[in-house]
């Protein structure tokens, strides 16, 4: 039995624990937006991409009884990427497991919610935000690369 990289096997691991993962990561973040002062009525970004997009395509946002199903859709979509880009990474650099999935959290969390989306204008920039905001997504982040990697062990297994 080769004991080479596997990518498709690593894909589909990643695709599938991205999806529990970005569950585990919604329902970690319901939980503790109870402990965050009130960011007021803004949309999450997740919402303001689904906009963007739906903007895109139809010249229109996403209508009102829409818009928090087509965020949580951003949400799952983009932790199914991310998860696969992961499950694919780890067949090639095994220490991208680093932590448990630690490092790939903390990572994800840098890219995107420190720089990626606020770069596109979906949030305010990493110095306009308050800390507790920034630990929050740090967080957020640490429990989606932990569920990433136990799901992704329990299905393609640790090598």
């Amino acid at each position: 039995m080769s004991k080479g990289p596997r990518p498709l096997i690593g894909l589909f691991a990643g695709v599938a624990a991205g999806l529990v993962a970005s569950a585990a990561m919604a329902a970690f973040q319901a939980q503790a937006q109870k402990l965050l002062p009130d960011s007021g009525d803004e949309d999450p970004a997740t919402v303001k991409a689904a906009d963007a997009a739906s903007e895109a395509i139809i010249g229109d946002p996403v209508p009102a009884p829409y818009r928090a199903p087509a965020g949580q859709a951003v949400h799952y979509i983009a932790g199914a990427v991310i998860g696969g880009i992961y499950g694919i990474l780890t067949e090639y650099q095994p220490e991208a497991r680093s932590g448990f999935g630690s490092a790939y959290g903390i990572a994800t969390a840098a890219l995107l919610d420190e720089a990626a989306v606020p770069a596109v204008g979906l949030a305010p920039a990493p110095d306009e935000t308050p800390l507790v905001v920034h630990a929050y997504g740090a967080a957020s982040h640490l429990v989606y690369g932990w569920v990433l990697e136990g799901v992704r062990a329990l299905i393609a297994g640790r090598r």
